[in-house]
């Protein structure tokens, strides 16, 4: 589409991309076909297109108003949009260029604000985080159905880890909630990858991979993080560490944009590329390795939730699932296996009424099989998932490792 950006806009650090972006955009409309918020809404403005139109209004004329703001609040960031577009439309980019902006000219409730601060002060901060989680686990009869959701249903102890012993190393990035959470989900992994003679080397000063505060409007504290992860992991880079793990699909898709997001940075662009270039999500790791190693006869009846971070983000549809069958396991068919969940980081607390909606609906479609258990790769998903009550939701390598002999 043509554009014209007035001079408010071109004085954006991101003013060249926005145009490309939006340039790219020949506004057919296929990316509401797979919206899931267009779905449930059916408002033009709250699908891609849509908010597409509303950034390029804002860029031209440099008016925004509070409905602006709201129609791109509601927005996943699934990027179900992006697998669709014929055109290559890269429509996060612009959403993340579009939200600051607007941020920076709406202001926002005291409540709004107050929200989002906390987030922001809590989730990125393991240890916090997990202090905060054992003490909702403590008074959880007390807590309102909101909160108590938020818990774990069944959160079993992390096992212990592997001594390193292989001469193949990995890197893995701990996360920031996951170790409250889901606290064996990474012993889980480490115990599977030693068994293929990969060992998982720690790297203690890294910490939370830097979405929460980039998708929350605070894109400056984000690449904070990210370049205080790149520093962490670089003596071990050095030293020939062969891949950069992720647990949690969502991380996974935010590291592997460390080298777009700080590609203007000249004292970490180059670091940052190379990061970019070995961070792997756990699948793209162990589909390469030599499975029947690992003695697993599996015949558990799963359904896998495929978290947009992982099919739509990293492109990785299909990944686990041919894993799981790799090992034995049965999968159940799941309707609509592209639509999201729900969760998106921290949007079931921003948006709760739209996110409970999907995550319903996603959980109808996981169940019309009948499972034992829905695995997934991604622990906002998981937790989301599994608040409902219904059949239990967990990580899938945890039942892999479940099934080592």
């Amino acid at each position: 589409m043509q554009t014209n950006l007035c001079d408010q806009a071109k004085r954006l650090e991101q003013a060249a991309e926005a145009e490309r972006v939006l340039r790219s955009c020949v506004h057919c409309g296929f990316c509401n076909a797979t919206c899931p918020t267009y779905q449930l809404l059916g408002d033009e403005l709250d699908g891609p297109r849509g908010r597409i139109y509303l950034i390029k209004q804002f860029l031209e004329t440099d008016v925004v108003t509070e409905k602006t703001q709201l129609h791109l609040d509601r927005c996943l960031t699934c990027r179900n949009c992006e697998t669709t577009c014929p055109s290559g439309v890269e429509y996060h980019k612009l959403l993340d260029i579009g939200r600051a902006a607007v941020e920076a000219r709406v202001p926002r409730s005291p409540g709004e604000r107050a929200l989002r601060a906390g987030l922001r002060a809590v989730v990125p901060h393991a240890g916090l985080f997990k202090a905060l989680i054992r003490t909702g686990q403590a008074f959880r009869p007390l807590l309102p159905e909101a909160l108590e959701n938020k818990l774990p249903r069944h959160a079993r102890p992390a096992k212990a880890h592997p001594l390193a012993r292989h001469a193949r190393r990995v890197l893995m990035l701990e996360g920031c909630v996951q170790p409250g959470l889901s606290p064996n989900t990474n012993a889980a992994t480490a115990r599977v990858l030693d068994r293929l003679g990969l060992s998982v080397e720690p790297a203690r000063e890294a910490g939370c991979c830097g979405a929460v505060d980039y998708h929350l409007n605070a894109q400056e504290k984000g690449l904070e993080r990210a370049r205080r992860n790149i520093d962490a992991w670089w003596p071990a880079i050095e030293a020939g560490a062969e891949a950069i793990l992720q647990t949690a699909s969502g991380c996974g898709a935010f590291v592997k944009e460390y080298g777009h997001l700080l590609r203007d940075d000249p004292a970490y662009a180059a670091k940052a590329a190379r990061v970019s270039e070995l961070a792997r999500d756990l699948v793209e790791v162990l589909r390469e390795e030599p499975l029947e190693k690992l003695g697993i006869h599996a015949d558990r009846r799963l359904a896998f939730h495929c978290p947009c971070t992982l099919q739509h983000a990293q492109k990785l549809g299909g990944a686990v699932e041919g894993v799981l069958s790799r090992l034995g396991f049965h999968l159940t068919a799941v309707p609509d296996g592209h639509l999201c969940c729900g969760s998106a980081g921290t949007y079931s607390i921003t948006q709760p009424e739209l996110s409970r909606q999907l995550r319903d609906n996603k959980l109808n479609a996981l169940e019309s099989g009948n499972p034992e258990v829905i695995v997934t790769a991604n622990i906002g998903c998981q937790t989301h998932l599994d608040g409902a009550g219904r059949t239990p939701v967990r990580h899938w390598i945890e039942l892999v490792e479940e099934a080592l002999h």
